[in-house]
């Protein structure tokens, strides 16, 4: 279907977005404009909708609030907002009555006239299609951004252009129910995550794999070769399959060695050096992988020229080991974007050549910490815990066989605040202190960003 097809057929039709947030506010706005009788319903009383209530007060939409927000869900077409279930019973019952129950992204990827790169994974999805965004900028394209990077996509589609392109980043909550999948799919890689909301592992790499399962022969998938769960999706791709790897050569897609990137057999061809590894501005070994993965995904359409450019120059994303400041010959990184403990290890605990002061936990998403302990143990000297996960991130160090009581002070407390004034008294000159959380921080916080936000805003007050 295309755009102006979809804008005349819902004329009229009564319209449910459940739950206000970033993709459902545009779209009171977008679909009131075009004559939809738009409903918002949210479990939130009015109040506490703070301007977003007001906003949609004066678009006239109909707002169904409170406990009972999903009662009488009768609406033609609903929208459930990716932190609903996608197996609710109500949206169910709906479904069983006719009813049409999709989401923005859905609807976006049925749209979008222009060939869609999508990332998804565990770690590094931010990054990595923030870097592919960056590398289809530098060759001169009209790029779209969004998904669950923070904008959504579809308040844009009159202006997508079928030459444009569109990057999205994708989280299991929003691929669980996808029946579309983009031109371009990149798993970066998996692990446990978000076991809090899926009803098991199973479930969780199930959703994941929609980023692929449903594209032709004509498409691109990249995996990580590294990864297990990762590397064991490649028998179900249907199109052109790559891979990356920082541990081997391979045979489609890149590998690093010596030093240096490679590609090979895209299409066939003998192995090509694309770059340096340390052309790379943005520190760790995530990023080389990050790096290899956006690559192998624009490998065709971008220049060798325009990703060593765009690799020397790419100065990161807010949130993901962002240098915050100096104070007294300490220096403070903000690395909230760490929301499990494996991004704490591949991230924040790779980077540095002595033991830090890390500030650690969380919300609690049901996934286990074991292999946190032993890299805490060599990497940080002082551990600052808060959150739901404090105990399971202290339990962990305590039980890793390189544990030394004496090598290693934890701390626990309740705050930001109280965390970075223990942080400030332990530190010397020449130390590092950094967030980076391996949890979600929906326990103090509505979110990564909120909580990096409030990180930085403590960092820039001190004396």
């Amino acid at each position: 279907m295309d755009k102006e097809t979809f804008f005349e057929q819902i004329k009229g039709k009564r319209i449910a977005l459940c739950g206000v947030g970033r993709s459902h506010m545009p779209l009171a706005d977008l679909f009131t404009r075009k004559g939809a009788l738009v409903s918002v319903r949210d479990k939130r009383e009015f109040e506490q909708l703070g301007s977003n209530g007001e906003t949609l007060k004066k678009l006239g939409v109909k707002l169904i609030l409170g406990k009972d927000y999903l009662a009488d869900l009768d609406e033609d077409i609903i929208f459930r907002t990716p932190g609903m279930k996608f197996s609710l019973s109500e949206l169910q019952e709906a479904r069983e009555n006719g009813q049409v129950v999709t989401s923005e992204l859905e609807v976006f990827f049925d749209l979008c006239p222009c060939k869609i790169y999508a990332v998804t994974g565990s770690d590094g999805k931010t990054t990595t299609t923030s870097v592919m965004a960056e590398f289809l900028r530098s060759e001169g394209k009209t790029v779209h951004l969004g998904g669950n990077i923070g904008k959504p996509l579809l308040p844009e589609i009159e202006i997508i252009e079928k030459d444009h392109v569109a990057v999205v980043e994708l989280s299991s909550f929003q691929l669980i129910s996808m029946r579309k999948s983009p031109d371009v799919a990149v798993i970066t890689n998996l692990s446990p995550n978000h076991l809090d909301w899926h009803k098991d592992m199973e479930e969780y790499i199930e959703a994941k794999k929609n980023v692929f399962i449903h594209q032709n022969a004509f498409s691109r998938t990249v995996i990580n070769a590294d990864n297990e769960l990762t590397a064991a999706l490649a028998k179900d791709v249907r199109g052109q399959c790559l891979m990356f790897s920082r541990e081997k050569a391979v045979e489609h897609g890149a590998f690093c060695q010596g030093g240096f990137i490679f590609t090979s057999g895209i299409p066939k061809t003998t192995n090509q050096r694309v770059m340096e590894v340390s052309d790379i501005f943005l520190p760790g070994v995530h990023n080389i992988e990050n790096y290899m993965a956006a690559i192998c995904a624009v490998w065709g359409d971008v220049s060798t020229e325009n990703i060593i450019k765009v690799a020397k120059n790419f100065t990161g994303v807010e949130h993901r080991i962002e240098f915050v400041r100096e104070v007294d010959g300490v220096k403070y990184y903000n690395d909230s974007i760490a929301t499990s403990p494996s991004r704490t290890i591949s991230g924040t605990l790779s980077l540095y050549d002595k033991k830090i002061i890390l500030l650690s936990g969380g919300y609690d998403k049901n996934i286990p910490y074991d292999s946190l302990g032993p890299v805490i143990c060599e990497k940080v000297k002082t551990l600052i815990l808060m959150g739901a996960t404090a105990q399971k991130i202290e339990d962990s160090v305590k039980a890793a066989p390189n544990y030394d009581e004496n090598g290693l002070e934890i701390v626990r407390v309740q705050n930001m605040a109280e965390a970075l004034l223990i942080a400030s008294n332990r530190a010397e000159k020449g130390d590092i202190v950094s967030l980076s959380p391996a949890s979600a921080g929906f326990d103090l916080y509505t979110d990564f960003e909120a909580r990096g936000r409030h990180f930085k805003q403590l960092v820039n007050e001190m004396k």
